[in-house]
C-alpha cells in the first residue's frame, strides 16, 4: 500500500480516521505536558502516576458498577494525583530519594490495581469486561465520543498551561527564584502535577497505563535535541507526539494483528532515535562530525606551525623540509602526507621538490593569523622570517 492509498483510507475509513484524531489529540497533550516533566527532571513521576491509575480506574468501576470513560478517567486521574502526593510527600518527610519513592510507589499502586484488576473480573457479571485493556490500551475501541472526551480534557489542560505560561516556565527553570519574588510556587508545582495527570489518563485507553510514560517523555526528549527555546521545544513536542500517534495508527491498520499504542510508542522511539542521531548541536552524528572538523582543522594548524618553526631555525629559510621531518614533529597526531596534501590544495603549502615543502604566502598569512588571535605560541614579531620567505616566494613566483 503507498502513501497515496494510506492517505485515501485515512480519510475514508471511520475507524482509522476516529484512531487518528484521537492518537493525535493524546500525542500533542502529552508532548506539550511531557516537555515540563522533562525539563523538571520528573520523568519517573508520569510513569508512576500512569501505573498509579490502574487501581483508580478499577476502583472507579467498582464503586459505579459502569464502564464509562470519563468516570474511569476520574478514577484514574484521582489515583494518579494521589500517587504523586504521595512521592512528593515521602521525598520532602524522610530520608528517601525520589527515585526511591517513585520505585516503592509504582510498584505498590499496580501490584494493588492487579490484585483488583483479578477480584473485578471474577465478578459474575459481564460489565466489567475490557478492563483488562487499560494494561496495553485499546485504540481501535476509541469512538468519536471518547476522541470529544480526550480533546475536551487536552484543550482545558492546554489552555491553563497558555495561561501560565511564565509562571511554568520559571517553575521549570528557577523555582527558587520564582519563589524569592513571591509566586505561589507550591500551587504552581501541584498545577502542573495536576496538568501531567490529566496528560496521562487521556492516553490510557490509547496506549494503557505501562507504555503512557513513553508518551510523555519521548516527544519532549526528542525535541529537546533540536532546541533550547521552550516555545520551540513545546511545539515540536506537540508535532512530534502528534506525528507519532497517527503514524502507529496507519502501521497498526496497514499490519493486522500489530497493536496500536505500540506502535505508536515505536514511531516515537524511532523520532527519539533520528533526534538523538542527526539534531543539529546536540545529535551524535552532528557531534561526531564537528570533532572531526576540528581535529582536521587543528592538524592543518599545527602543520603550518611546524613549518614555520622549521623555518625560524634553519640558517636558510626558505628552505624546504621533508616529510618525514614533519611526522616526527605530529608523532601524536598522524596523517601528515594527508595534511600537506589539504595544505598544497588550499594554497598554503608548497612542494618543492620529491617530499619537501614550504609554507606560501598565503601559508604565512595564515601562522600570522594564528598567533595574532593567541591560538600559536610563534612567536612571529621579531622574527626575519617573514621578509626571507616573502622574498624568496617572489622570486620563485608562489604567491
Amino acid at each position: 500500500m503507498d502513501v497515496f492509498q494510506l492517505l485515501q483510507l485515512l480519510f475514508t475509513d471511520y475507524t482509522l480516521r476516529t484512531v487518528a484524531l484521537g492518537t493525535a489529540v493524546l500525542g500533542i497533550v502529552s508532548g506539550v505536558l511531557g516537555c515540563y516533566a522533562v525539563l523538571r527532571r520528573q520523568a519517573l513521576l508520569g510513569d508512576a502516576m500512569s501505573h498509579a491509575a490502574l487501581p483508580g480506574i478499577v476502583f472507579a468501576f467498582l464503586i459505579t458498577g459502569v464502564r464509562e470513560q470519563l468516570i474511569l478517567l476520574i478514577g484514574a486521574a484521582l489515583a494518579g494525583w494521589f500517587a504523586a502526593f504521595i512521592v512528593i510527600s515521602v521525598v520532602r518527610m524522610t530520608r528517601l530519594k525520589e527515585d526511591s519513592a517513585l520505585g516503592i510507589v509504582l510498584s505498590v499502586f499496580f501490584g494493588f490495581g492487579m490484585v483488583l484488576l483479578s477480584f473485578a473480573q471474577k465478578q459474575p457479571d459481564a460489565a466489567q469486561a475490557g478492563l483488562s485493556t487499560f494494561l496495553f490500551g485499546q485504540a481501535a475501541s476509541l469512538v468519536v465520543r471518547d476522541v470529544i472526551t480526550m480533546a475536551t480534557i487536552g484543550a482545558v489542560a492546554l489552555l491553563l498551561v497558555g495561561m501560565f505560561w511564565k509562571e511554568f516556565k520559571l517553575l521549570s527553570f528557577d523555582p527558587e527564584f520564582g519563589a524569592s519574588q513571591g509566586f505561589p510556587i507550591r500551587l504552581l508545582d501541584i498545577t502542573m502535577t495536576s496538568l501531567i495527570v490529566v496528560a496521562i489518563v487521556i492516553g490510557l485507553q490509547t496506549v494503557g497505563v505501562i507504555l503512557m510514560s513513553a508518551m510523555l517523555v519521548a516527544p519532549a526528549a526528542a525535541a529537546r535535541q533540536w532546541t533550547d527555546r521552550l516555545s520551540l521545544m513545546v511545539l515540536l513536542a506537540a508535532v512530534f507526539g502528534a506525528t507519532a500517534g497517527v503514524a502507529g495508527a496507519l502501521i497498526s491498520t496497514t499490519a493486522r494483528g500489530l497493536s496500536t499504542g505500540p506502535t505508536i510508542v515505536l514511531s516515537i522511539s524511532v523520532i527519539v532515535l533520528i533526534s538523538m542521531l542527526f539534531a543539529p548541536n546536540r545529535g551524535l552524528v552532528w557531534n561526531w562530525a564537528r570533532h572531526q572538523r576540528n581535529r582536521r582543522r587543528l592538524r592543518l594548524d599545527a602543520v603550518l606551525q611546524d613549518l614555520y618553526a622549521l623555518a625560524q631555525q634553519h640558517d636558510h629559510a626558505d628552505h624546504a623540509h621533508t616529510t618525514e621531518v614533519l611526522r616526527v614533529m605530529n608523532e601524536r597526531r598522524g596523517g601528515v602526507r594527508r595534511t600537506l596534501n589539504e595544505l598544497v590544495a588550499r594554497g598554503l603549502v608548497q612542494q618543492m621538490g620529491h617530499e619537501t615543502w614550504i609554507l606560501t604566502a598565503a601559508g604565512l598569512h595564515q601562522v600570522r593569523q594564528l598567533a595574532n588571535a593567541g591560538l600559536s605560541s610563534i612567536d612571529v614579531a621579531d622574527s626575519g622570517v617573514d621578509g626571507q620567505l616573502d622574498g624568496t616566494l617572489k622570486q620563485a613566483g608562489v604567491k
